[in-house]
C-alpha cells in the first residue's frame, strides 16, 4: 500500500509539473514580443472581425499606430472601415489603410475599389497591399501575371495618393510570387513568435496574431516597426 501511495504521489507531481510547464509555455507565447529597445513602437492591424473598437482605450495601451482594412478584391469594402478610421483619428492615433489583394481580380479594378473607399481629406500613413493566400480565391495564376497585376495596383495607388505602397507579404506568398522579382517597395513581414528570416530587410513585422489590447474584446494582430524606421518614415 505504501509503495502504491508513493507511486501515485510521483505521478501526481509529474502531472502537476506538466500542467505548470504547459501553462508557462502558453503564458510565454501569449505575451512574447520583440526586443523593445530595438523596436519600441508597437502597432495593430484590424478589420470588421475585431467588432466595435474603443479607440481611446487602444491609444492609451501602448499602441503607436494602426492599420485598418479598407477593401478587398474588386468590390468589397470593409463595413467597419469608416467607424475605425474615424475612431483612430478622434483618439489621435496615426493610422493607415490596407487592401486585401485578390488573385482573381485585376490590379486596376482593385486599385479603383481601394481608392474609392479612402477618405480624401484625412492624413494617413502609407497605403498597404495585403498579399497572402489565406482567405484568397482558389486561382493561382502564373508568377508573371500576378506580378503584373500587383504592379498595376501599386502604380495607380501611388499616383493617386502620392505615397509609396508597402507590401504585406507572408512567407508562402513571397516565395511563390515575389522572391527574385527585385521588389523595390518596403515590406511588411509576418513571422509569429520569431524574427522574419525570409526577407533581408523589412519595415514592419507582424509578430503576433492573438494579441490583447485594451478597447478590443478579442484577439488582434500585433506589429512593430524596424529599428531604423521612425513612425514618420511610413510616409513618403
Amino acid at each position: 500500500m505504501k509503495f502504491l501511495q508513493a507511486v501515485l504521489r510521483v505521478l501526481f507531481y509529474i502531472a502537476v509539473g506538466g500542467v505548470i510547464s504547459i501553462a508557462g509555455a502558453a503564458f510565454f507565447f501569449m505575451h512574447w514580443e520583440p526586443n523593445r529597445e530595438k523596436h519600441p513602437l508597437r502597432g495593430i492591424d484590424v478589420s470588421h472581425h475585431q467588432g466595435e473598437i474603443d479607440w481611446q482605450q487602444v491609444a492609451g495601451d501602448d499602441v503607436a499606430f494602426a492599420y485598418i482594412k479598407a477593401s478587398e478584391g474588386g468590390d468589397f469594402q470593409d463595413k467597419a472601415f469608416e467607424a475605425n478610421y474615424r475612431g483612430a483619428t478622434g483618439a489621435g492615433l496615426p493610422w493607415g489603410a490596407y487592401h486585401f489583394f485578390s488573385l482573381c481580380k485585376t490590379g486596376a479594378a482593385q486599385a479603383a475599389n481601394f481608392l474609392n473607399t479612402l477618405p480624401g481629406d484625412l492624413p494617413m500613413l502609407a497605403p498597404v497591399l495585403d498579399l497572402e493566400f489565406e482567405g484568397n480565391c482558389a486561382d493561382r495564376p502564373p508568377q508573371k501575371d500576378v506580378v503584373r497585376e500587383i504592379s498595376h495596383f501599386v502604380t495607380l495607388v501611388e499616383q493617386a495618393t502620392g505615397q509609396s505602397v508597402i507590401l504585406y507579404v507572408p512567407k508562402p506568398f513571397y516565395e511563390t510570387y515575389m522572391k527574385g522579382e527585385g521588389v523595390n517597395r518596403r515590406l511588411w513581414a509576418r513571422s509569429i513568435w520569431h524574427s522574419p528570416g525570409y526577407v533581408k530587410k523589412w519595415s514592419l513585422w507582424q509578430y503576433h496574431k492573438r494579441g490583447k489590447v485594451a478597447g478590443i474584446s478579442g484577439d488582434v494582430d500585433l506589429n512593430v516597426l524596424a529599428s531604423d524606421l521612425p513612425l514618420g518614415g511610413l510616409k513618403k
